[in-house]
């Protein structure tokens, strides 16, 4: 990449100490990328971690989830691209350039994801469908853990050789994404009402609502420590919550019930499930809560 600012690399950390180095440090070191490191109002404040790096800093006044973080590093620069990379994730340069080769070479692709590995080099599946009544009904009833190469069970795109070869999936993880600034501010950026989860599905959407494409790039690689994306029970609730609210803004009201619905049903069945493990089956009855009450429950 030349020399010229191309890429802000906007990184949203709350309580990323033990990992938000490892992430920043690469991306400080490349000429064409300006780093930017989003605090929500983190209790552990890790800023100062990186103070040492070439990296702008930016303290959020209150912790108003990843979006609104998301957006408010976003507006600290002004480059022709925006990479926003999870603070338990990190990428070479190698790979960034790969991702904004894919881009500058469709004039409508909007957004592209790389080929997401764990620590242990294991392929993490991160291109996914957009949700649907059906394939919610479906992970209610753990279908795709009978078809789990049927489209129609699961979000998430299962077949390794999609992996291997560019394409064009529905959405990506958000884990890593580069996104064209034309296409972020004609759509307005992130919808901050998505504290956490379904942020990323929604941007695609909106997205290709308004005619833009998202690329999966194979030749880009990312690593992401955690190695899932599944959400931690204490945040269960509010996974579900967004699942909701994802329905009711793309579906019609008729499938946004019954999506709604789904989603309340798998919280029961997991919460049955998993019996065996008492706080991840507190977390689906509270998730269960959150469907039916309309509060999170937290």
């Amino acid at each position: 990449m030349s020399a010229e600012t191309e890429i802000d690399a906007v990184v949203v950390s709350y309580n990323s100490r033990a990992t938000l180095r490892g992430c920043v440090e690469p991306l400080a070191a490349m000429a064409a990328v300006n780093p930017v490191v989003v605090d929500n109002a983190s209790p552990d404040d890790p800023l100062d971690v990186v103070a040492d790096l070439a990296v702008e800093i930016v303290r959020a006044p209150r912790n108003g989830g990843f979006s609104y973080g998301c957006n408010l590093g976003a507006a600290r620069g002004s480059a022709p691209y925006v990479l926003f990379l999870n603070p338990d994730a990190r990428i070479d340069e190698a790979s960034l350039r790969a991702l904004r080769d894919a881009l500058a070479a469709d004039p409508t692709a909007g957004l592209a994801g790389p080929r997401i590995l764990d620590e242990d080099g294991g392929l993490l599946l991160t291109q996914r469908r957009f949700p649907r009544p059906l394939s919610t009904a479906a992970q209610a009833l753990f279908l795709q853990r009978l078809l789990p190469r049927a489209s129609w069970t699961d979000e998430l795109v299962r077949d390794p050789a999609a992996y291997a070869t560019q394409g064009a999936p529905d959405w990506i993880s958000g884990a890593c994404m580069l996104v064209k600034r034309e296409a972020f501010e004609a759509i307005g950026g992130f919808d901050e009402g998505f504290f956490l989860y379904c942020e990323d599905a929604d941007i695609c959407k909106r997205l290709a609502d308004g005619g833009w494409t998202t690329r999966f790039e194979p030749a880009a690689v990312a690593w992401h420590e955690e190695g899932s994306s599944a959400p931690r029970s204490a945040l269960l609730a509010v996974h579900a919550r967004s699942r909701v609210r994802y329905a009711r803004k793309h579906l019609r009201p008729v499938r946004a019930a019954l999506d709604a619905a789904a989603v309340a049903l798998g919280a029961a069945t997991h919460a049955v499930a998993n019996l065996w493990r008492l706080p991840v089956a507190r977390g689906h009855v509270r998730a269960l809560r959150a469907v039916v009450t309309g509060r999170e429950g937290i």
